[in-house]
């Protein structure tokens, strides 16, 4: 039986000597490709600090904004969430003739009530009377404070709180009463129920404070009495000036399509009909408008960065000719030299991607803190400023990686 390949002795030439095997340049594996690559970081800790800052800056810009606007959105989607998109809101319209009444009838509110779906119905009607802290101050100081009766169902229509105090009951509902908007009530000085205000001729008791009404602004910037007060100490006529549905999320559009007939039969045509949460709607959706500025002035921050990371690593192949040569010289090729420096770019550049995440992050945190809104940073946003960061890195590197390629280890190794 032949021998096998293996067992075969090496091939000699003429004078008996056995021939020398090709010398190939050995393999380097990724930790020797991240060891090489850090040598220059760790060598020039505070010169990696100053040229990862810029690419710091640039990604932090960038992910600021898109937290920031993030967060203002989540709220206002929070908020339509609470309040929902189910609510219209009833006014008299212009008149079609001159003369012609365009008043609400004295009972809109209970035929509106009778259409299938609607779920609440709050009225209010405007009151010609100004509201004063006394009747020592002129009547014209009004401060911007209108007057309103209100209906018992106005609250839950509007899905309202009460900062302090109660709203109206069939009892407080007919006497000298009134509930108090948050800006009327900031206005008019008074923060704890149970003070008096001057309506008319007659001083009112405060029996509570509204929160805010993000679908209804005019309501906090009101004084509201009680309705059947309104009539028997203000001369009210019964006619409201505002109606406030709200019908099942099914079935606004078929609502709504009945609403200026039912609440003013004779004159439907002077009946306007509005969707006050359109505007939330509009807010949260025009909400990251100036994103794109925003988000190309942080594009240029981290372009600036990684011109300071190219600039970086020139400087630093510079000074490390001797250490190219010396490395060309023990079998490094060309490749592993490029690989190096290019490595070295991406952790330099890499680096300031983190700092510039974290950065950003903490300065949604602090204006969600701050605002009382939901700390909301999008993950692409992250993923993508990182992605980035890599990518500068990558071209800042490029050019620096081919020049200490090229270097001959020759010359390398003889400069200073």
């Amino acid at each position: 039986m032949s021998p096998t390949a293996a067992s075969l002795p090496p091939a000699t030439g003429r004078t008996g000597k056995t021939a020398a095997k090709p010398l190939s340049a050995a393999r380097l594996g990724p930790r020797d490709v991240l060891h090489t690559g850090s040598a220059g970081l760790r060598g020039r800790p505070m010169r990696v600090i100053l040229s990862a800052l810029g690419i710091a800056l640039g990604i932090a810009t960038m992910i600021a904004v898109v937290g920031i606007s993030a967060s203002s959105k989540a709220q206002l989607l929070q908020q339509l969430d609470r309040l929902g998109t189910n609510m219209l809101v009833v006014t008299p319209g212009q008149a079609m003739i001159a003369g012609q009444d365009t008043r609400l009838p004295v009972g809109s509110a209970a035929m509106v009530g009778r259409i299938d779906g609607v779920e609440h119905v709050g009225a209010t009607a405007d009151l010609p009377q100004p509201v004063r802290r006394s009747d020592r101050i002129p009547a014209t100081d009004t401060g911007g404070i209108a007057v309103k009766a209100a209906d018992q169902d106005l609250l839950a229509t509007l899905r309202g709180t009460l900062h302090a105090g109660t709203w109206f009951n069939q009892a407080t509902g007919r006497y000298p009463t009134v509930v108090l908007g948050q800006v009327a009530a900031q206005r008019l000085g008074i923060t704890t129920p149970g003070r008096q205000v001057y309506i008319g001729d007659r001083y009112f008791t405060v029996i509570g404070i509204l929160d805010r009404m993000p679908l209804a602004p005019e309501i906090e910037r009101s004084a509201l009495v009680g309705w059947d007060a309104a009539g028997q100490l203000l001369g009210f006529d019964g006619h409201p000036t505002a109606l406030y549905e709200r019908s099942t999320d099914g079935s606004v559009e078929s609502v709504r399509a009945l609403l200026a007939r039912t609440a003013n039969p004779e004159n439907p045509q002077n009946v306007g009909v509005s969707n006050p949460s359109s505007a939330l709607q509009a807010k949260a959706a025009t909400e990251s408008a100036f994103n794109s500025l925003l988000l190309g002035l942080g594009g240029v921050a981290l372009l600036v960065g990684g011109v300071g990371v190219a600039n970086t690593m020139i400087i630093s192949v510079l000074e490390r000719r001797h250490e190219i040569g010396l490395r060309r010289s023990l079998g490094a090729t060309k490749g592993q030299i490029r690989i190096q420096f290019v490595t070295e770019s991406l952790l330099l550049s890499g680096l300031g991607g983190i700092a510039g995440i974290v950065l950003g992050s903490g300065a949604t945190l602090l204006y969600a803190t701050a605002s009382h809104t939901p700390w909301t940073v999008p993950l692409w946003a992250v993923t993508g400023g990182f992605a980035s960061t890599l990518a500068i890195g990558s071209l800042a590197g490029l050019y620096p990686a081919v020049r200490a390629a090229r270097l001959s280890p020759t010359l390398a190794l003889h400069a200073t």
